[in-house]
């Protein structure tokens, strides 16, 4: 039963691979003749640094001033809006998908990024396979848990590195910083990868989470120090 799983998914993200990788090899992060930085190259041939940026040494938490608690026991995740096979994931249903550690950047707006950071989780493009997003979707509105959203292309969100985190650095996912899961977005400001995650709803079209609507960038990209809307 696993190995059909892990087969399906394989299948299953490599027509998404196909169908979204013209596009990602077009994303500033991947593609930018003149990205703004400092530091030798990162992962993708960016700048360590995006422009107005230090390294953290630790993990700076930051919130809307609400902590969920969500129990493993009762935690869900639900993949619908524009997909073939909506889906609701018990904890026990998450862990048993294909697992993946990665290690990765993470920006965060306020000026400070996180290196190297050591991730557990599940690839946003497994849970997206497994759903089966529609030829019309465009973009996914993620949810969370404290009533904070986030909006990406599907270009970005389907990138190898972005996950949705269960573990950090060994051991189990913080709740302070917004476990048991949420989703981590290194080609991108961390903004766009919520705390407290419960929902990933796909959209035929573009729909604003909350600190875009607030102002934010709604591209977000760190390299070209796209931090505020303007």
């Amino acid at each position: 039963m696993a190995s059909n799983l892990q087969d399906r998914v394989v299948a299953a993200r490599l027509q998404l691979r196909e169908r979204f990788l013209q596009k990602q090899r077009a994303t500033p992060a991947l593609s930018d003749p003149r990205p703004q930085g400092s530091g030798p190259p990162n992962r993708h041939g960016m700048p360590r640094l995006p422009p107005d940026q230090v390294a953290a040494q630790k993990w700076p938490v930051l919130d809307l001033g609400v902590k969920p608690d969500l129990p493993l026991e009762s935690w869900s995740l639900a993949v619908d809006g524009a997909v073939e096979a909506p889906l609701r994931l018990s904890w026990a249903e998450f862990l048993a998908l294909p697992q993946v550690e990665e290690e990765s950047d993470f920006h965060c707006v306020t000026g400070w990024s996180l290196l190297d950071a050591r991730f557990a989780g599940v690839p946003f493009a497994t849970l997206a396979a497994l759903a089966r997003p529609l030829p019309s979707a465009s973009h996914v509105l993620v949810h969370a848990a404290d009533g904070y959203s986030t909006n990406l292309p599907l270009e970005e969100a389907l990138k190898d590195d972005v996950l949705l985190v269960h573990g950090w650095e060994g051991k189990p996912l913080p709740q302070d910083h917004g476990g048991p899961v949420r989703m981590v977005t290194p080609q991108l400001w961390a903004w766009k990868g919520a705390k407290w995650v419960t929902r990933l709803e796909f959209l035929e079209e573009d729909r604003k989470g909350f600190w875009e609507l607030r102002g934010y960038s709604n591209t977000a990209h760190p390299w070209r120090n796209d931090r505020y809307d303007g």
